[in-house]
């Protein structure tokens, strides 16, 4: 089955981390992009910041019947779902994750369903909980509340898509990092060290698949494009985890901060953490023809110059 063109995308999730720059990727590539935000406020320091040519929509996707007008004035052929809670430390809610993660997941999948639209969900890692051999065919077993319901919602999309025959998909992300994440994740908690301030650090043994986050963006992009079947569940990942020991290294190398600001044990390691993890990217390869890149110290490079550059 071939992917047909994006002759429109909507982004839902449009002003969070991955939201913006797959908007960013999209109006780069010349796609018409209808974004949604839940906070309009935010959108202007973005365009600021990131030139992204798109036409902004407010709304709120829990309330019921947005989901269905958004996709019936903007007709987009593609929409894409970077809207999710619970990823941030503090988003702790309950309800809002099950509204988030799994009540709007569904009822995009049957609004796009509906209107024959590709929808390309984005899913996460933390799906499958403490499988150390991360296959799409896994059965997950998440412990904490944002890989439930995201697991949760994936699996509605997959009913949903094997009931009706529709170009769903769900594209798990493993850890994504770069300009716009977070200030409390590792990242730019790295990049803030660069006034000479220590980094307490847990002993950094637990093993991640790092992902530069446009590189993220174009292959969310290229999926959406690719020849898969309905339902599909596809890994985009290198393949090639890494301990977070390294991923800080890298950094602090393209950092110029000192080893002695890295303070490795200081804090314990969470719940779940993972060595020895397994990440199967056969599916990405079968239908894109790659991975995303693995040359840890080549993208955390990339990603520190692209912070800088749009920091000036």
């Amino acid at each position: 089955m071939t992917g047909a063109p994006i002759r429109c995308a909507l982004v839902c999730g449009a002003t969070g981390f991955i939201g913006r720059w797959v908007t960013w990727e999209l109006s780069h590539r010349g796609v018409p992009v209808v974004a949604v935000t839940r906070s309009r406020a935010r959108v202007d320091a973005l365009l600021e910041r990131w030139h992204m040519a798109a036409t902004w929509v407010e709304a709120d996707l829990t309330v019921p019947g947005t989901i269905d007008a958004l996709v019936a004035e903007h007709r987009p052929s593609h929409v894409f779902n970077l809207a999710g809670y619970g990823v941030v430390r503090g988003e702790t809610d309950p309800d809002l994750a099950q509204a988030l993660n799994v009540v709007c997941a569904a009822v995009l999948a049957s609004v796009c369903a509906r209107h024959a639209a590709v929808l390309i969900h984005a899913g996460s890692a933390a799906e499958y909980g403490d499988v150390r051999v991360q296959d799409e065919a896994a059965v997950g077993d998440p412990a904490g509340l944002y890989g439930r319901t995201k697991l949760e919602g994936t699996r509605r999309i997959v009913a949903i898509a094997r009931e009706t025959g529709a170009r769903l998909a769900v594209a798990r992300l493993f850890t994504v990092f770069g300009d716009g994440e977070a200030e409390s994740r590792l990242f730019p908690t790295l990049r803030a060290a660069r006034d000479g301030r220590a980094v307490p650090l847990s002993g950094g043994e637990q093993e991640r698949d790092f992902a530069w986050v446009r590189d993220v963006a174009r292959a969310l992009a290229d999926v959406a494009v690719a020849p898969w079947a309905p339902g599909s569940v596809v890994n985009l990942a290198s393949g090639v985890p890494r301990p977070v020991r390294d991923f800080v290294r890298a950094a602090a190398s393209a950092l110029a901060l000192s080893t002695e600001q890295l303070q490795f044990g200081a804090i314990p390691s969470l719940p779940g953490d993972t060595s020895g993890l397994v990440v199967p990217v056969t599916r990405m390869r079968e239908l894109l023809g790659d991975t995303l890149p693995s040359d840890l110290d080549a993208i955390v490079r990339a990603a520190v110059a692209d912070a800088e550059r749009a920091s000036r």
